[in-house]
């Protein structure tokens, strides 16, 4: 794809304003990343794009009117920030970028709509407080594109999988499965997924759904089941939690040796990621299953 219009641009309003590609850079990225784009060897992310058109004293529509920006790569990028402000847990930032891009006429279209309701209702559950608001929100987004007669997008199974968390953290169980249900049935239709992690994530939420109703056998068989999904598709996406809750849900029917393999695992997967909280809070559980076993 040829970068090189808006790498143009860029660099043409730079120099109205006397900037160097420094002082352009500062505080945004690289001066050689500046220098990249305006030659047109790569595309700027969404975030900075935001940055560089703040800099340049226009509103990042301005790319969009004048049809020089490649559109579907640009709503790719809003999306990738999106999900990756989410999987972290930085709401405000995440936010700020939804308040951003609803100017954009590209984010009109339902499907592009869809994407910041759904961040909107997230935002409104985690942050604001207000579920009634959230919800209104995630069940806005979902029936933005949904229909009966068609197959679930990914982005539908991931708003469902959503709304199944929330009432999870409302310890609406029964309303938890309901939404896990219409994504197993999705699942089922698809061909092909993009992204690998969503079946991963519903039979993770199922088995802890079942653990918090006492049924610990169908939590471990849902545990299990992941555990192969993530294996044939070689993808480490949720390994770490699913060997813990496995050994968790045998560690509470007081299966302890056969817990303490799954557990010695989560803790050497979590100390890979560096999550050194999770890795003592595992090892303390350890102490107390070896010592569960010795008494034996």
């Amino acid at each position: 794809m040829d970068y090189s219009v808006i790498g143009t641009k860029i660099r043409e309003m730079r120099k109205v304003i006397w900037l160097t590609q420094g002082e352009l850079a500062d505080g945004i990225c690289t001066q050689a990343l500046i220098s990249r784009i305006e030659k047109g060897d790569i595309y700027p992310s969404a975030t900075a794009l935001y940055q560089i058109t703040t800099k340049l004293g226009v509103d990042v529509n301005y790319f969009f009117e004048i049809g020089m920006t490649p559109r579907l790569d640009y709503v790719r990028e809003v999306e990738r920030q999106l999900r990756k402000l989410r999987i972290k847990h930085q709401y405000s930032e995440m936010m700020e970028m939804v308040r951003v891009e609803e100017t954009n006429p590209l984010f009109k279209e339902s499907t592009n709509a869809q994407l910041l309701c759904w961040h909107k209702g997230i935002y409104q559950f985690e942050v604001v407080k207000d579920q009634d608001t959230a919800f209104e929100l995630l069940h806005k987004a979902y029936y933005l594109t949904a229909e009966s007669k068609k197959a679930l997008s990914e982005r539908e199974m991931e708003i469902l999988l959503t709304l199944g968390a929330f009432h999870f953290s409302n310890e609406c169980y029964q309303k938890s499965l309901c939404h896990y249900s219409k994504v197993q049935a999705g699942l089922s239709k698809a061909e092909w997924l993009q992204d690998k992690s969503i079946k991963t994530r519903l039979l993770y939420n199922i088995a802890r759904v079942h653990t918090r109703l006492g049924n610990y056998q169908e939590s471990i068989q849902y545990c299990k089941r992941a555990i192969k999904w993530i294996i044939i598709e070689e993808h480490m996406y949720g390994f770490a939690q699913l060997h813990y809750h496995l050994g968790y849900n045998l560690e509470l029917i007081g299966d302890y040796k056969e817990a303490l393999p799954y557990l010695e695992k989560a803790a050497a997967f979590f100390d890979i990621q560096n999550n050194i909280e999770f890795v003592q809070f595992i090892n303390k559980k350890l102490e107390h299953i070896r010592c569960e076993i010795d008494k034996e």
